[in-house]
């Protein structure tokens, strides 16, 4: 089974984080998502999370922190996800590959509505 390297940004900003709408056309589609993206060949975790950020949600990343690693099966794909807090920022989060976007407070955060794999980072912001 094919596993993915995933590097994601919990965008943090006055109690709050930035979530993304995921597109229909794409895995998991419909849902909810905290931004980020694959870890290219030969590129850190680092490397990609600011890459990847710059490019979904148009942010130039000052400061992150290792919050979490997951290791989640889907039927279709493994996904090894490497969470980042990302607490300073250059420029105002926004979708910016035309997909929805906001900010939401922790509480407000349903698991229900993310995929099955962004649920331990959930519980892990709720703490």
């Amino acid at each position: 089974m094919k596993t993915v390297h995933v590097a994601v940004g919990v965008i943090l900003r006055d109690g709050q984080t930035f979530v993304c709408l995921r597109g229909e056309h794409q895995h998991q589609g419909g849902k909810w998502e905290f931004p980020g993206g694959k870890v290219d060949e030969g590129e850190t975790v680092a490397e990609a999370l600011s890459r990847e950020l710059a490019e979904e949600v148009g942010i130039t990343v000052t400061g992150s922190e290792p919050l979490t690693v997951i290791r989640h099966a889907y039927p279709d794909k493994q996904v090894v996800l490497d969470v980042h807090k990302v607490t300073a920022f250059d420029g105002e989060p926004h979708g910016k590959e035309g997909q929805q976007s906001r900010w939401q407070t922790m509480d407000a955060l349903k698991p229900d509505d993310f995929p099955a794999a962004n649920r331990e980072i959930i519980a892990a912001l709720q703490q």
